[in-house]
């Protein structure tokens, strides 16, 4: 019996791992059954198993090494082109956004890559069905995602397809590495296929009538004569990756599914079709084109190549790899955990620094599909409601990781509440009570005006919070931190009643500009630390706090420090930065909607008087008359 040996230097010791028995050519570890054309020679003690340098960067001895001027690589998933860019896709790629505007923010180099996976079987297929080359359908979906991306507002550095030819370059140097490691054999394989999730599945996974989890439809049956990556020979190494750095994988409930699916056994997986035309062909054998995992997995290195060289695997790592975050839906993580990670210690790269696996989308509560007639087109969303909008509900609303869901009422009540009312309304207020009462100039330094305020040491705590759940990655914890300042900042105005000082003059009068400048200044840290996720909205604050857009294109997280604005700055006039959202639909019971046409009548009287002279308790009143109505949701009524 011929046993695999796997050594590594760095830990000086070996493993002995899937035995095979030359005669029957059966790997007893991954239950595959090869043919006539597999090397009974093939495991041999060449093969070296590599480790994780991970997100600490591991030097040779285990220690972590620290470069300050390596570049944030942040990527998407390259989205398959089969069909036009739905929400799944979007939030992903929003999420994304937000966290390379937050790194950016911090003073990081942010290279921050999305794209086009265009290969395959199903895309020959939508092409056909369409009427157009592949190469036609290719293009015109692609365009599809740049113009989404557009217009939500997605600020990529990188935009990669996989039809682009610096990309085939790269990925035959990666297979030809990959193959001179050892790795890559040929051999017959039958077994039970998804069309839709285009690969071989384990009968242990499947449903019943061997139907695909994730797609429920049945599985087919089909042989191939392909080549072969060996993912079963790193076993011990991903194993080692995953008790050694368990940030690799988040969050923490996707590390277990990725830990359960190696401790269950990992089977070298296929790497070409020779039923495909439409793909990069191997470069050992024409005949065959290589699949999605070995071309689609290397956009994320080949996004790197510098323009003006030679597209090659070294310049392209050495121009940022290793990636400091993929993100990625949970229904491609096994790929991105396992897979990937393998054919990177294969070609002798380091590992990406984390994964993260967020949840799926649903809508009113079930799950989306055509045939349910429930679809969430983002365009759309997009031209009813704004990108700011779109953006903030899915980032504030989703917990960042899990499930989340879509319901209009809620988006509505959800996005006039917070941006409409508590962000919104209160800057309104005060730069209308700026214009009457001091001429849209601000008498004194914020920091002055704040001495002995407790305001300003909330916000300040309110801020780190922010910066943490940030960089957790806690996208919705980041975005109630800072409605948090704009909560504050609403009941330090009520509580003050600045128009009611105005009317007494003297010292009061003074006291009420001084009181103008800090809730001018709350605005404007709110600007910046909810920049990375409503970005036009915030640039509307800025601007009416008298800055230019360059001024807000240049700001960092530094700015949310306490003293920005100055004595003798101009504000602008104030305009709404967020126009409310009606209600399309109608209420069915009887006198509802008498009773929220009452709400919002007393809602909006309070929000277009200039230098309101209501009461606390009779703001709070209207709003709880609103929430009544179903205009908000609970905990979120504004006061």
């Amino acid at each position: 019996m011929a046993v695999r040996v796997l050594f590594s230097s760095s830990h000086n010791h070996f493993s002995l791992i899937s035995p095979i028995s030359t005669s029957t050519n059966r790997c007893f570890k991954t239950g595959i059954r090869f043919g006539r054309n597999f090397p009974s020679t093939f495991f041999s003690s060449r093969s070296a198993a590599l480790f994780c340098s991970c997100s600490s960067n591991l030097n040779n001895s285990g220690e972590k090494s620290i470069n300050t001027t390596e570049p944030y690589v942040l990527t998407t998933p390259l989205y398959y082109v089969n069909a036009p860019p739905h929400m799944g896709s979007a939030y992903t790629t929003i999420a994304a956004d937000a966290i390379a505007r937050f790194q950016r923010l911090l003073g990081k180099k942010v290279i921050f890559i999305t794209g086009t996976d265009e290969h395959g079987e199903k895309i020959a297929a939508a092409a056909t069905a369409s009427g157009s080359s592949p190469r036609e359908h290719c293009d015109t979906i692609s365009h599809a995602y740049k113009m989404l991306w557009k217009d939500l507002d997605i600020t990529y550095d990188k935009f990669i397809r996989t039809t682009d030819s610096s990309h085939e370059t790269i990925v035959k140097e990666f297979y030809t590495r990959v193959l001179a490691n050892g790795d890559i054999y040929r051999a017959d394989y039958e077994g039970l296929y998804c069309v839709n999730c285009e690969e071989y599945k384990d009968e242990k996974e499947l449903l019943e009538n061997n139907s695909c989890p994730m797609h429920l439809k049945p599985c087919v049956a089909r042989k191939e004569d392909n080549y072969f990556f060996a993912l079963s020979k790193y076993q011990k190494s991903l194993e080692d990756v995953l008790i050694k750095h368990p940030d690799f994988v988040q969050p923490s409930s996707r590390l277990n599914e990725v830990q359960g699916w190696v401790k269950s056994g990992l089977r070298d997986f296929s790497i070409s079709r020779a039923l495909v035309e439409w793909g990069i062909p191997v470069p050992n054998d024409e005949k065959q084109t290589i699949y999605v995992w070995f071309d689609a997995l290397l956009g994320y290195i080949s996004a790197l190549s510098p323009e003006e060289k030679q597209p090659s695997l070294q310049y392209a790592v050495s121009s940022g790899w290793p990636a400091s975050l993929h993100l990625i839906g949970k229904d491609i993580l096994r790929f991105h955990a396992v897979y990937w990670p393998a054919m990177l210690m294969s070609a002798g790269l380091s590992l990406p620094k984390m994964l993260f696996g967020h949840g799926f989308l649903t809508k009113d509560g079930m799950k989306m599909g055509k045939s349910l007639g429930n679809t969430l087109e983002p365009k759309d969303l997009v031209h009813r409601f704004g990108s700011d909008a779109v953006r903030y509900f899915f980032l504030r609303e989703v917990e960042f990781g899990s499930d989340g869901d879509y319901s209009e009422d809620r988006f509505v009540n959800i996005v006039n509440a917070h941006l409409a009312n508590t962000i919104g309304n209160l800057l309104n207020r005060t730069l209308g009570l700026l214009k009457k009462n001091c001429q849209s100039t601000l008498i004194v330094d914020s920091t002055v005006a704040a001495e002995g305020i407790s305001l300003k040491d909330n916000v300040e705590i309110m801020v780190e919070k922010a910066r943490n759940h940030y960089e957790k990655l806690s996208l919705s914890s980041a975005c109630e931190a800072v409605l948090e300042i704009g909560n504050a900042g609403n009941l330090y105005m009520d509580e003050r009643a600045p128009w009611s000082l105005f009317k007494q003059g003297g010292a009061a009068s003074e006291a009420a500009a001084k009181d103008l400048v800090i809730i001018l200044e709350t605005m404007r840290i709110i600007a910046v630390a909810l920049s990375p996720i409503a970005p036009n909205l915030c640039l509307k604050i800025y601007s009416q706090l008298g800055y230019s857009q360059d001024q807000f294109d240049t700001i960092a997280w530094d700015e949310t420090r306490w003293g920005g604005l100055k004595a003798g700055q101009v504000m602008a006039q104030a305009q709404p930065i967020f126009a409310r959202i009606e209600h399309a639909s109608t209420e069915g019971e009887e006198g509802g909607e008498a009773k929220k046409k009452m709400s919002v009548l007393s809602v909006n009287k309070l929000r277009q008087t200039e230098t309101p002279v209501y009461s606390t308790q009779q703001v709070m009143t209207a709003y709880r008359g609103a929430d009544a109505a179903g205009m908000f949701d609970k905990g979120n009524i504004v006061g």
